[in-house]
C-alpha cells in the first residue's frame, strides 16, 4: 500500500510480509541513509514518541504513525508479520484502518500449528495523568472501553466499548478516522507536523461545523477512533491482552503509560496459552512455515 505520511507529508509505501511462528510483528525500515535497513520490533519498549502519534525506533532509526496498522493486525489476529516501510511513517491512507483491513482480507491469513500466548490481567492496574486516567481490570475476553470529553460541543463527551475481534473491528471501529481542530493547524505546521494532513485523510473540526463535505461516518466517530488508537497502542504488548482496558480523556501517551505499568508489575499479569481460533476460511500450516492527528491526544 502507498500513500502520504500525515506528519511528514512524504509519499511512503508499506508492504506486509508473512513471517514464521513466534516471529511477532516487526518493522523493516528501508531507504535509510547509505541504503541501510533497520529492523524495529513492534514492542512497547521501543516506543520513542507519543505526542501526535505512536513512534518506535532503534538507534535513532524510527517509524511513526504505526497505530492504525497495529490495530488492524491485532484485531484480525495476525500474530506474525514483517512490515516493510520505505519512509519515516506508515501512510495515513484515509485516516482510518479501512485500507489495512481490506489489504489483509484480500491477502488472506494462514494459521500455524502453534498456540497463541495471551497476557492475562490478574489484578487491576491504574495510571493517572492530570484529569485523565487509564486502567486494566480482569475480564473474560479482550475488551476496550474509551470515554472522551472535549470542550468543543461538536465532539463533547462520548463513550464507546467493544470486545476486540475481527468482526467488530471491521463493522464498528476500523472505518473511524483520525480527527483534529482546524484552529490547531497553523501551530502544527510551524512545528513540522501535519504536513500531509487534508480533508482526504482526517476529520477536520472548524469553529461551528465538521468541514469534511461528506460529514461523519458514525455519529460518534471521534470516540470510535480513540478506541482504534487504543487497540493499536496496546498491540505493542506483543501478545493479545485478556482483560478490559478503560481510558478517560486518553491518547497515545496514556495508553503507553498504562501498558508499561501493567507489564512492569509481574504480579498483575500472567502468560497463558490457548489454541488459535479464527474466523472461517483460513488455511492451517505447520509451525515454522512462512505464511493522524492534528492536536495532542489528551482531550
Amino acid at each position: 500500500m502507498s500513500g502520504v505520511g500525515v506528519h511528514s507529508g512524504e509519499q511512503v509505501s508499506v508492504t506486509l510480509h508473512p513471517a514464521e511462528a513466534d516471529s511477532g510483528i516487526y518493522f523493516n525500515r528501508t531507504n535509510l541513509e547509505a541504503g541501510r535497513d533497520r529492523e524495529i520490533p513492534a514492542d512497547y519498549r521501543y516506543v520513542n514518541a507519543t505526542d501526535l502519534c505512536t513512534s518506535i525506533g532503534v538507534a535513532g532509526d524510527t517509524v511513526a504513525t504505526i497505530e492504525h496498522l497495529m490495530a488492524t493486525l491485532r484485531a484480525l489476529d495476525v500474530d506474525n508479520c514483517m512490515v516493510e516501510v520505505d519512509g519515516p511513517e506508515v501512510p495515513v491512507m484515509d485516516g482510518s484502518a479501512e485500507a489495512f483491513v481490506d489489504a489483509v482480507d484480500q491477502a488472506g491469513i494462514e494459521d500455524l500449528a502453534a498456540p497463541r500466548r495471551y497476557i492475562k490481567v490478574d489484578r487491576a492496574i491504574r495510571v493517572d495523568l492530570g484529569k485523565s486516567f487509564a486502567e486494566f481490570v480482569p475480564y473474560d475476553g479482550r475488551r476496550i472501553e474509551v470515554e472522551i470529553d472535549f470542550s468543543n460541543p461538536l465532539v463533547g463527551r462520548q463513550a464507546f466499548g467493544f470486545d476486540v475481534c475481527g468482526e467488530a473491528f471491521r463493522k464498528d471501529i476500523g472505518r473511524a478516522r483520525t480527527f483534529g481542530f482546524y484552529s490547531d493547524v497553523k501551530s502544527l505546521w510551524a512545528r513540522g507536523f501535519a504536513l500531509g494532513a487534508s480533508l482526504e485523510n482526517a476529520v477536520v473540526i472548524g469553529e461551528d461545523r465538521v468541514m469534511n463535505p461528506e460529514g461523519l461516518r458514525f455519529k460518534d466517530e471521534f470516540v470510535r477512533h480513540k478506541a482504534l488508537d487504543a487497540v493499536g497502542d496496546l498491540a505493542l504488548a506483543g501478545s493479545p491482552i485478556l482483560g478490559c482496558y478503560r481510558s478517560y480523556r486518553g491518547g497515545h501517551k496514556l495508553n503507553h503509560m498504562a501498558l508499561e505499568a501493567l507489564l512492569s508489575d509481574r504480579d498483575a499479569w500472567s502468560m497463558v496459552e490457548m489454541p488459535v481460533r479464527r474466523e472461517t476460511g483460513h488455511a492451517e500450516l505447520p509451525a515454522g512455515v512462512a505464511a493522524a492527528a492534528f492536536g495532542p491526544d489528551v482531550s
